[in-house]
């Protein structure tokens, strides 16, 4: 099983919403649809590092952050206990974002490939999504793109081989749940943040999703 062990070291120490009612579209939006989406979830002036409309922990503000040495460029990295995703960057560094993790058993750490990515997704449940929650049933057919959809304004699939895991790294309606255990196994993000990482990932990444249970002492 991975581990999170001094994966990351940090630089810097920070321990010290609302969304617009959805439009949905027929079938896939148009780009005009897709940017009034982007101007409804990200706010005003918008500065990853600052915009908190969200009442988020500071510590869960977008930072760019020190990576440890050997880490390949483009993965990413997601620390299931201090509830944290980390891009790496070229020259040592990486971006680190809040998130929000599976409930209970469904969170499964693991190495991925992240052979798909979708602007503005569509979502379906899986049968065992609908079993948990009956609710579920009425989106069986999916459910169409928009600032309520569960994926969110971006999608990153996560895959073994070829085989789709139905995991997947997205953003989320409900940024309040930004740290906690909240999905039925995907990794939550907010959705103007993972719309600033989105461009920055590329088809054929990996994804390193960490143990939630082995907990160390973080270095922040």
């Amino acid at each position: 099983m991975l581990t999170r062990r001094h994966f990351i070291q940090t630089t810097t120490a920070l321990f010290s919403a609302t969304v617009a009612t959805p439009v949905f579209a027929d079938s896939w939006p148009t780009e005009a649809q897709k940017a009034e989406w982007d101007a409804q979830v990200s706010p005003p002036g918008f500065d990853p590092a600052t915009s908190n409309p969200w009442g988020l922990h500071p510590r869960f503000l977008p930072q760019r952050v020190v990576a440890k040495e050997g880490l390949v460029t483009g993965d990413i990295h997601v620390d299931a206990v201090a509830r944290y995703l980390y891009h790496i960057e070229e020259g040592g560094t990486a971006m680190r974002y809040g998130v929000a993790i599976a409930r209970g058993n469904l969170y499964e750490p693991g190495v991925y490939s992240i052979k798909r990515k979708v602007r503005w997704p569509h979502w379906t449940p899986t049968q065992s999504m609908i079993e948990r929650d009956p609710e579920n049933a009425r989106w069986a057919d999916g459910m169409e793109p928009g600032p309520q959809n569960a994926l969110g304004s971006r999608a990153l699939y996560l895959y073994v081989g070829d085989r789709d895991t139905y995991l997947r790294i997205h953003g989320t309606p409900y940024p309040r749940s930004i740290g906690g255990r909240a999905s039925s196994g995907c990794v939550r993000m907010v959705m103007a943040h993972i719309n600033e990482l989105y461009p920055n990932v590329e088809i054929g990444s990996t994804a390193h999703l960490y143990s939630a249970e082995d907990s160390v002492t973080a270095r922040s």
